[in-house]
């Protein structure tokens, strides 16, 4: 029983992350690009992030890898940047800490209210539109890397005139550009291109064809009846973070990249 209930759990993710990519494809979000490690794995996706423009991180090209559970989207992904990334929620390892990607549930120790971690309502294009609201307004209240939650207080604070932790960011931001280069891609650095043209541009993307055959990622074996597996989210009024129906996702509610819709969007970050 405990293999069937785990097969079960594998099948119900892969059908969720196969309309979560081809979601992402057909109706790309400005500001991030997604790709798989492999074709034939779901559970490894490779991100690239742009840096939001008016940021210290404007033009940077930051590769991530996410990392899905089998029983996702009941459990959280991981995160963590391959690109190197100086901000106070990141740690040294490149582990992102952010408490949308806590597990769900009440942990009294962490500090952490548990609407403010991981839930099923959850999906990719939430996740990373908070990675990029989080770049430009880092929580330093309970920081991975404590050196550059200082480093960012003393910058803020000071209005700039202690640029130390600005020298280190828009180092590595330079450094990133050579990746960007190496890949292909043109960074937007006006909001104009970062929220329209890059859109434009991602749309003529298809998802691999390997995508379109779901048998190739699961068996038959203990499947999930299709409507079982909506009927479990058919109460989710929020059409922008549904991921586990059967219909892919048509249209996404994008906040404008500005400080205050950037603030709003950040779960709190508690480690």
């Amino acid at each position: 029983m405990a293999h069937a209930s785990s097969s079960a759990s594998s099948n119900r993710a892969v059908r969720a992350l196969m309309q979560e990519f081809q979601s992402i494809q057909k109706e790309p979000v400005e500001g991030f690009k997604v790709k798989l490690l492999r074709e034939d794995n779901l559970f490894d996706w490779e991100v690239a992030i742009y840096g939001p423009p008016g940021t210290l991180y404007e033009g940077g090209y930051f590769k991530a890898h996410v990392k899905f559970p089998s029983d996702y989207p009941y459990s959280p992904p991981s995160l963590r940047f391959l690109s190197k990334i100086w901000h106070p929620n990141v740690y040294e390892n490149g582990d992102l800490c952010i408490s949308i990607l806590h597990p769900p549930g009440d942990d009294p120790h962490s500090g952490e209210l548990p609407s403010e971690r991981w839930n099923p309502t959850q999906n990719v294009r939430t996740i990373l539109m908070s990675v990029i609201s989080l770049l430009n307004e880092p929580n330093t209240f309970s920081p991975a890397n404590v050196d550059a939650s200082v480093m960012f207080r003393r910058w803020r604070d000071s209005a700039g005139r202690d640029n130390e932790y600005e020298q280190i960011v828009k180092n590595q931001v330079a450094q990133t550009r050579t990746e960007a280069e190496r890949d292909g891609v043109k960074v937007p650095t006006t909001v104009e291109d970062y929220c329209i043209k890059t859109v434009f541009t991602e749309q003529k993307s298809t998802a691999p064809e390997l995508m379109m055959d779901m048998d190739f990622y699961y068996s038959d074996d203990n499947d999930v009846d299709d409507d079982e597996f909506e009927d479990e989210h058919e109460d989710d009024d929020n059409e922008d973070v549904e991921m586990v129906s059967k219909a892919v996702l048509k249209k996404a509610h994008l906040p404008a990249h500005t400080e205050a819709s950037s603030s709003k969007s950040v779960p709190p970050t508690r480690d």
